[in-house]
């Protein structure tokens, strides 16, 4: 039987819970395919479910194998894969059911698309949870359309340097939360106002908008609601948004969990290889490294994203 490494956790707890295993290399069925992973990444679900608070931290649910974006090589295909062929690069968010920090991952065909032509493995691999995060919020949820305003909250973190971006490239005038370091950062991706959340207060700077995407949740939560236009909508991916003060000031509130899309990916694709997206990476490690590459997503100041290797490029 071949074996593989994968990334998993046998109980709850800090970085040291993380295992690399040898588990048994799957087969791909019916429109699957079978993907050599190049480039994996780190997000901030993979410690919430590490330390047990993401999914109610039930112990019969263990082992979990960890990592939800990959970038990498079809090795197989499944009897009805009829576009695709071993070697060809896609990358895809993949669902709950299976970890992307391996060497090998089953990847379904909702799940994937071509990778963009400009972008190496490690780019790729950084762009499928947090892009989709960022598409789904501002475009699904936050129904955001050209000659918009957008205030985004962390415009420096995984998704929002996304989400700056995705608004910029649909027509939207965008405002963005970043600390004082990352002003110029939040400049470059195209926001058009950059507030130093550290020491402005962004509510006496800001002029009404149509959308409020929240990556911070908290205090700055509740006082996005006195920046959002009657009618307007407050995204987030962390916290319900509050009923009473929507109801208040005739707006919306929605949180929402992203999930895998075939077409929005390869949008996002499209995007990347016109150049008007580009990822930014943080920092990379080693897939023997994922405890500190966790360890620094969960503890230090991350712009971008952090990348694991977990191959050789072909």
């Amino acid at each position: 039987m071949l074996t593989m490494k994968e990334v998993r956790i046998h109980a709850f707890g800090g970085p040291e819970v993380l295992s690399i295993d040898d588990v048994p290399r799957p087969q791909p069925h019916d429109d699957e395919v079978l993907l050599r992973v190049v480039a994996s990444s780190v997000n901030p679900v993979d410690y919430k479910i590490r330390s047990g608070q993401y999914g109610g931290g039930r112990q019969d649910n263990l082992p979990i194998a960890l990592g939800r974006d990959v970038s990498g090589v079809v090795e197989l295909c499944g009897t009805r894969a009829h576009t695709l062929k071993k070697g060809d690069p896609i990358f895809a968010m993949l669902g709950h059911d299976r970890g992307g920090q391996a060497e090998f991952v089953i990847v379904k065909a909702t799940e994937m698309a071509a990778k963009p032509d400009n972008t190496d493995h490690l780019q790729a691999a950084s762009v499928p949870l947090a892009g989709l995060t960022a598409w789904q919020a501002l475009f699904d949820h936050g129904k955001l359309k050209a000659g918009q305003r957008v205030l985004v909250h962390g415009g420096a973190g995984g998704v929002g340097h996304f989400a700056i971006q995705f608004a910029k490239a649909k027509g939207a005038w965008v405002t963005t939360t970043v600390s004082k370091d990352d002003l110029e950062f939040a400049r470059s991706l195209g926001a058009d106002q950059v507030v130093d959340y550290k020491n402005e207060r962004f509510e006496d700077l800001v002029e009404p908008v149509d959308l409020v995407l929240d990556l911070i949740s908290g205090e700055t939560q509740d006082r996005s609601w006195a920046v959002l236009k009657k009618g307007g909508i407050l995204v987030s991916t962390l916290s319900e948004p509050s009923k009473e003060k929507a109801r208040k000031r005739q707006a919306n509130g929605v949180r929402f969990m992203a999930q895998p899309n075939a077409a929005q990916l390869a949008e996002i694709g499209k995007l990347i290889v016109e150049g008007k997206v580009r990822p930014h990476i943080d920092a990379v490690f080693d897939l023997t490294e994922v405890g500190k590459a966790e360890a620094r997503l969960e503890k230090e100041h991350v712009r971008g994203k952090i990348v694991l290797q977990v191959s050789s490029p072909v």
